[in-house]
């Protein structure tokens, strides 16, 4: 009998899909790897603007967080998941996270920035276009810089300082967020 319950416990734990999110049709797991280093699903939302679903965006972390300052101050890997719902161009996808960067930071420290915003802008230049579809991770790697992937791809060469990896992530948890419900979301708030 015990073995009986025991196997119908194992047969139905296999049957439930692992823990995760579904945005909008995009898939993002519950754990995920950054060079070495396993990162879990902090939170998960959706990207948008007027009427349309732009993406559908996820934020890995070595361990939860539910306080913004707290996650953006947090050291070790991280990971940025962005699953494009509609065709953007590149410079209008550079120019969104620009925006969203410029919305949290002084404009001292925006010139601070210039050199490898310049560089993001070059790596989505080469891109032409975020199409449908496209997964784009934005990963923080201690000792390497922003490491960005298209499709599982490396683009460009990695963009230096941790300062500038905080500030992408203000762009969705700062104080002037670009959508107030994607950072609760992020944050693992559930919606």
């Amino acid at each position: 009998m015990a073995t009986r319950i025991f196997g119908l416990f194992i047969f139905l734990w296999m049957s439930f899909p692992a823990l995760g999110a579904e945005i909008a049709g995009a898939r993002l797991e519950e754990k995920d790897r950054v060079a070495n280093s396993e990162v879990t699903l902090n939170g998960a939302g959706l990207r948008k603007r007027a009427f349309f679903q732009v993406y559908a965006i996820g934020l890995y972390l070595p361990e939860k967080k539910a306080v913004a300052a707290e996650t953006i101050a947090a050291t070790g890997p991280k990971r940025i998941a962005i699953h494009m719902l509609r065709d953007v161009g590149a410079d209008q996808f550079t120019d969104a996270l620009v925006d969203g960067m410029k919305d949290n930071h002084s404009e001292t420290d925006m010139k601070a920035f210039d050199p490898r915003v310049k560089q993001l802008a070059a790596i989505m230049s080469e891109m032409k276009e975020a199409k449908k579809g496209m997964r784009i991770t934005l990963d923080w790697v201690s000792g390497v810089g922003t490491v960005l992937t298209v499709d599982g791809k490396a683009a460009g060469v990695p963009i230096q300082g941790e300062d500038f990896y905080r500030a992408l992530l203000r762009i969705w948890l700062g104080d002037n967020p670009v959508q107030a419900d994607l950072k609760k979301a992020l944050l693992g708030e559930k919606q």
